[in-house]
């Protein structure tokens, strides 16, 4: 049988060529419609006439979201690039298309490419090493990225060698401080030696710029995203993007307005988070803090979608941090919403941090009081009870610095510290109390 196509070739002599040799010979496929334009092809494409798509790089608008929807219409791509053309095959390459070949091929190639990489994107997956039941780069052919190795305490150990390990921050509604665990997480991990880079992917607006005294106008997460989108990103394009606080502590900046949040789009999150895992040991990204997937709610299930940023986070991640906020109102919320995590992200099992702990609203010894809560109503046990140091992290907030710069003593830093001491595979000198990771509140 053969397999139907679209085409969308800027050069009309290639293209007329290759149409005429389908037709005269039979190679397998099929030309069912000659687009003349990007929003054509897509248009074509939802259809469902069509398997397989052939353009040209230089394409108007071709950009990673484009070939996305050709993926979930189920039409896999390949591209056509003039003879000897590098800049174009690597942009092809950096957006997702599997397939590239210069545009004097013969008709036979070109059709054997059509045929595999339409194979290729109807073949089932294999078993699954992450969370989800997929991600967004796994419906893009040749794009690559270290697979999550799921999560455990010791995760770190099985992540692929020579690459770096991402960590996700996530907490539920309310503020329970998962930006500052990110930030203090961070800076201890590059304060053990090892390189650092710090991501705020909040698509409800970030606040890691602000907390490290950038500016609103520091390019950033957004920036590195439309280059990921046109295919243009690379690890020193990242690199120019981030800003370098030194001692190994790379940020970069997300959207500080919440109407930008379009500019996240999850194929592009994915890439950024790929290369980034090139540019450090670790990357801890501050995500936020809404699961729903409100694609859902739209007809249109390309449309963008404001949590799709997250949801790309966390299932890129090696480990996940799930933030609880140690008041009564803050752990019910946590409670809720772990359980939402779960459903959100099939198969995960974050590390859960509790933060802002204190007597005088838990009781008692709030260290044992909040770990039975946690253990009695999640099922998981806290790896770290983070004290509530109001006048330490007020300090690093006004001067715009780190809280192990501006109070290397504060019970809150040295909770994190040992906390990244876990993570990072370095425990942190000192006596270690029993519970492995958790402090009694002062």
């Amino acid at each position: 049988m053969s397999l139907p196509i679209l085409t969308a070739v800027t050069d009309s002599d290639v293209e007329a060529g290759l149409v005429s040799a389908f037709d005269r010979r039979d190679l397998g496929v099929t030309v069912v419609r000659r687009c003349v334009d990007l929003p054509d092809l897509l248009a074509a494409a939802t259809t469902g006439a069509a398997r397989a798509a052939l353009l040209s790089a230089d394409l108007r608008r071709l950009d990673r979201d484009a070939l996305t929807r050709l993926a979930m219409a189920g039409v896999a791509v390949v591209g056509l690039i003039a003879p000897g053309d590098e800049d174009a095959d690597r942009r092809l390459r950096q957006l997702g298309v599997a397939a590239v070949i210069p545009a004097d091929a013969t008709a036979e190639v070109v059709a054997g490419a059509v045929v595999e990489a339409s194979r290729a994107l109807s073949t089932p997956a294999g078993p699954q090493t992450g969370w989800g039941s997929g991600s967004f780069s796994e419906a893009l052919p040749g794009f690559g990225k270290l697979a999550p190795v799921g999560v455990g305490t010791d995760a770190l150990s099985m992540a692929e060698p020579g690459g770096g390990r991402v960590i996700a921050v996530w907490g539920p509604a309310g503020a329970p401080g998962r930006t500052t665990v990110a930030l203090c997480l961070a800076a201890e991990i590059a304060a053990l030696g090892m390189s650092a880079l710090l991501v705020d992917a909040d698509s409800y607006g970030g606040s890691v710029g602000q907390l490290v005294g950038l500016l609103e106008e520091a390019p950033g997460l957004a920036a590195a995203a439309r280059s990921a989108n046109q295919g243009l990103l690379d690890v020193p394009r990242l690199a120019m993007l981030c800003r370098d606080l030194g001692d190994g502590l790379r940020v970069l900046p997300g959207i500080s307005r919440p109407s930008r949040w379009p500019e996240l789009r999850p194929a592009s999150i994915e890439t950024v988070l790929s290369l980034s895992r090139r540019l450090a040991s670790f990357v801890v990204v501050d995500c936020g803090f809404c699961l729903e997937t409100d694609e859902e709610l739209s007809f249109d299930t390309a449309a963008p979608r404001r949590n799709g940023a997250t949801l790309a986070v966390l299932e890129s991640a090696d480990i996940v941090l799930a933030v609880a906020s140690a008041e009564p109102v803050g752990l019910v919320r946590f409670v809720r919403g772990l359980a939402d995590l779960r459903e959100a992200v099939p198969g995960a099992e974050p590390l859960v941090v509790v933060n802002r702990l204190r007597a005088s609203v838990v009781g008692g010894d709030p260290s044992r009081e909040v770990s039975r809560s946690i253990l009695r109503h999640t099922g998981t046990e806290p790896v770290a009870l983070v004290p509530f140091d109001l006048v330490g992290l007020d300090a690093a907030q006004v001067t715009g610095q780190l809280l192990r710069d501006i109070a290397p003593t504060s019970p809150a830093r040295l909770a994190i510290r040992e906390l990244a001491g876990h993570l990072a595979g370095r425990p942190t000198t000192g006596r270690r109390r029993r519970g492995g990771l958790r402090r009694q509140a002062r």
